[in-house]
Order: structure tokens, then C-alpha cells, then sequence
């Protein structure tokens, strides 16, 4: 079983991440800042259509406040979604802005609303935290999935991940005669594998969503995160491998019942290979975050200590002995997929 050792510090952007922010266009300035929406007057507790608490808590503004605070977040929408294009505006609003007084960076999420037809979108406004921004990038860069992020100073905005909750869906849906156990399963393994590689970690069953699209034969399934402040800090193996997850057990029970070793080691092979064409496709942007990632703090020596020591062991490799912080722990792991 997985345990983290105990809550994480939050790590402030550093010149040299900046650097790479801007010179990748993640940087962009926008008006209006996370400290700015603090100065709500009241709230009340979000319960969802079950009337069950979802711990996250609806926002309000003063009148004086609120036409400002709904504008400016309007228009990081339009940069977020549209490159800056202020005309999608038009036909927006702000349904409403919730807080979340429990996440280690208590993120406000903003519900956008088209009144054409009532199509929603959420996104989320949040304090910086370098762990989350290196993890955002490696997810887009190493993952099959594409992340839409922006950084202002001390300020994160982040797109919605669309899924079901992994826990919703294994308390939910597991008995959907519809669902393929072994495709599941195989998403599960191959997920284990990808978080592993780019060291990921805390990715129990709330931490991501499982993506399904049917498809006119068979259902996909695409499991994704959506916590990323565990990017590179924890000094345990164990906390970056999904598998380990007393939450997940019902997805790690799924396997151990369908899948083969021998299937388990050609899936783990399969995403190791799709990791290693990632990197070789967008070789100057690995290279250019893991160079910031080697300059940077985002992890306690014992930590650093701890996590070459294991995963030494597990490659039989000793090089991992010789890094000095998770940027090079990471630049270790990723050469073991070239291999």
C-alpha cells in the first residue's frame, strides 16, 4: 500500500521554470489574479443532484466586485479556450465561481455558460505551484494526451479534464453489462506504466477520471490525471505506481483476474515504446523542462535520497546513485525506455 509521507510544500515558480514558461508561450498575462477572487463576501456549501456534499463551496461577490470579477474571468476563458479572441465573449456567462477549501492549493473552478444553448465548461484558477506547472508540461509532452494550462506570476489556470471521477466510476459502473473488463484493465496497466516512467505520483482512484468513448465495435477507455502536485517529490517508488492504490483496487482486481503476466509485460512494453516516441518527437521541449527541472527545487534532499536509492534497486542500474534532484531522476527514468 501506498501512504504519502505527509502533506507536500507548495514550490514557488522559479526564474529558470519562467524561462521556459515564456519562451513557450505558457506565460501570458491575464486580468485578473487568484488572490483577487478571495475577496468573496459569502458562500455556501455545493451539494451535487444526489444532495451529496462535493466539498466544494459556491462563491459570492459584492455587486461592486462581481460584474468586474465575472468580465476578467470571461476573458482568461477567451485565452484559455480561443488564443485571446474576445469575441467568443459575446455569448458567454459566468454561471457560477465554487472554491475548493480542502485541495492543497484550494483552486476556484469557474462554470462558463453559452446562452445560445446552454453548453458548459468549467475551468480552474489556482495558486502556482511548480510541481503542478512541471507536471502539467510532462503530461502534455509525454502523455497521449494534450494539456491546456496558462501561468501569470503567482497564478495557474488551468483547463477542466473530462471523465468520470475513477472513484465514481468504480463504485458506479463496474456492473454495466456493456463495459470490457479487459480493455479496462489494459487502460489500467498502461496508466500505471506512464505514471511511473515520468514519475508521477498520488494517483489514487480521486486523482484521475476514465475517459469511454464507444466506438462502433468496441468501448475505450482513456484513464487520465487531473492531480498534479506530486509531480517528482515523494521519495517512495511505490507512491508512483498507481498499482500500489488501495483505492484502485477494484482496477487493480480487474487485472489480476483478466489480464496474463505475459499480456501485462507486452502492455507495459507498448507504452514504453509510445513513451520513447513522445520523446524523441518533441526532443527539444524534454530536454529544455528537464534542464529547468535540474536547476530547480522541487523536492527535499531526503526525498531525492530516498527515490535514487529504489529505483536503483528496481533498474539494477547505478547511475540513478549519481543525481543530485528530481530533474535528473526524471532524465534517468526516461532513458530507460531508449534503451
Amino acid at each position: 500500500m501506498a501512504l504519502i509521507s505527509k502533506k507536500k510544500r507548495v514550490y514557488p515558480i522559479s526564474n529558470v521554470l519562467r524561462e521556459y514558461l515564456i519562451h513557450y508561450s505558457r506565460e501570458v498575462d491575464i486580468p485578473i489574479h487568484y488572490h483577487e477572487l478571495l475577496r468573496y463576501s459569502s458562500s455556501i456549501a455545493l451539494y451535487d443532484s444526489k444532495e451529496q456534499d462535493t466539498l466544494w463551496e459556491t462563491v459570492f461577490y459584492e455587486q461592486s466586485d462581481r460584474e468586474e470579477i465575472h468580465l476578467n474571468v470571461k476573458k482568461i476563458y477567451a485565452l484559455l479556450k480561443a488564443g485571446g479572441d474576445m469575441s467568443v465573449m459575446d455569448h458567454l456567462y459566468v454561471d457560477r465561481i465554487d472554491l475548493c477549501i480542502y485541495g492543497n492549493t484550494q483552486p476556484f473552478r469557474v462554470r462558463i455558460v453559452n446562452r445560445i444553448n446552454d453548453n458548459f465548461d468549467y475551468f480552474y484558477i489556482k495558486n502556482a505551484d511548480a510541481s503542478r506547472v512541471y507536471g502539467l508540461e510532462l503530461e502534455h509532452l509525454l502523455s497521449p494526451n494534450r494539456i491546456s494550462y496558462l501561468v501569470h506570476q503567482n497564478t495557474l489556470i488551468e483547463e477542466h479534464i473530462a471523465g468520470i471521477p475513477g472513484d465514481k466510476f468504480m463504485r458506479l459502473h463496474m456492473e454495466d453489462p456493456h463495459i470490457n473488463p479487459i480493455r479496462l484493465a489494459k487502460e489500467f496497466v498502461k496508466f500505471n506504466e506512464r505514471c511511473f516512467v515520468r514519475l508521477l505520483g498520488d494517483m489514487h482512484s480521486s486523482n484521475f477520471v476514465i475517459d469511454v468513448t464507444p466506438d462502433f465495435e468496441e468501448t475505450h477507455y482513456r484513464i487520465r490525471a487531473i492531480d498534479f502536485d506530486q509531480q517528482s517529490y515523494e521519495g517512495k517508488k511505490s507512491i508512483y505506481l498507481p498499482q500500489y492504490f488501495k483505492e484502485n483496487n477494484v482496477l487493480i482486481h480487474l487485472g489480476m483476474k483478466y489480464i496474463t503476466p505475459e499480456s501485462m509485460k507486452q502492455y507495459q512494453h507498448e507504452e514504453r515504446a509510445l513513451i520513447a516516441t513522445r520523446v524523441k518527437s518533441s526532443h527539444t521541449e524534454i530536454e529544455d523542462v528537464l534542464q529547468a527541472m535540474e536547476k530547480d527545487e522541487i523536492a527535499p534532499m531526503s526525498n531525492i535520497i530516498s527515490l535514487r536509492e529504489e529505483l536503483s534497486k528496481h533498474y539494477g542500474l547505478n547511475k540513478f546513485q549519481h543525481c543530485q534532484n528530481m530533474g535528473n531522476i526524471l532524465r534517468v527514468s526516461l532513458e530507460q525506455v531508449l534503451r
